[in-house]
């Protein structure tokens, strides 16, 4: 309830877009290599979603994350679809992730190759993860 004589305001917000610049990852030399910005930190966000299984780490919120552990030992038709849906909830969760397309899965004893394209707001790109299931 607005009190009496009070206004919710006319002025008008302006959305402004944050930046993607961050701290680039040297991930094989365990350390910080500097600034990245656009596409090569999207592909840093994506590396870092696969690296943090969802809900296991209270650091992170519910919406981050990509939820694969939970396949182990699942039928096949069953990982498949739901690797894709899984996926791309985690991936587009990252406002700059648009879509994740294009999704090849080859299942080779307890694993799977999958590799997708990440369609960002910089640009496209190919990823894959391998996983045991």
């Amino acid at each position: 309830m607005i009190p009496a004589g009070g206004s919710l305001g006319t002025q008008r917000m302006e959305v402004v877009e944050q930046p993607s610049r961050t701290w680039g990852l040297d991930v094989e030399h365990g350390r910080v290599a500097g600034m990245i910005d656009g596409l090569e930190a999207v592909r840093q966000a994506v590396f870092k979603i696969f690296q943090t299984e969802r809900f296991r780490h209270i650091i992170y919120d519910a919406d981050y994350g990509v939820e694969l552990a939970g396949l182990v030992g699942r039928d096949p038709a069953l990982v498949r679809s739901e690797l894709r849906r899984r996926i791309t909830e985690a991936l587009t969760q990252d406002d700059r992730i648009d879509d994740v397309a294009d999704f090849q899965i080859v299942f080779s004893g307890e694993t799977a190759d999958v590799q997708f394209t990440v369609v960002s707001t910089f640009g496209t790109f190919r990823e894959g993860v391998t996983l045991r299931v």
